[in-house]
């Protein structure tokens, strides 16, 4: 879920606009300002981005499109193509998904002998310019 507000709040070392605002998923309380804490800007969309990708299709109620197919991939045979499929899906997902992120590149590295794939994803906030780089690494767990 995603809450929009547009007012500023005032750090010690910088004053930036707060466009984007998540919950954390725990709830966490501030244990001087008793409020639930939130994550701003970028790390919202970054949580958001990775909270999309790692909830297969079909796990939330009410919702059952949600999500991607990354995990059905993870438990194939990889080949060259495989990176490629996993790069499509990773995109999608967020396109479809997550409105307030443009997705610039996706790659994709996958380790056979780790059972593992490095995930890069560069993507940048709707109204600005500068890129941001999340990175996941996505397990086989059985």
């Amino acid at each position: 879920m995603a809450l929009i507000q547009r007012r500023t709040t005032a750090t010690p070392q910088q004053s930036q606009p707060e466009l984007f605002s998540d919950f954390l998923t725990n709830l966490d309380t501030h244990p001087i300002k008793k409020d639930v804490v939130r994550n701003i800007n970028e790390e919202a969309v970054k949580r958001s981005i990775r909270n999309l990708l790692l909830t297969g299709r079909g796990e939330r109620l009410f919702n059952t499109s949600l999500g991607s197919d990354i995990r059905g991939i993870l438990f194939e045979p990889t080949d060259p193509s495989t990176e490629q499929v996993l790069e499509g899906y990773i995109t999608k997902t967020i396109e479809n998904y997550e409105p307030r992120a443009l997705v610039q590149k996706v790659r994709v590295l996958v380790d056979n002998d780790t059972n593992t794939a490095n995930v890069t994803i560069i993507f940048s906030i709707l109204n600005t310019r500068e890129p941001i780089v999340l990175e996941l690494l996505l397990n086989r767990i059985r």
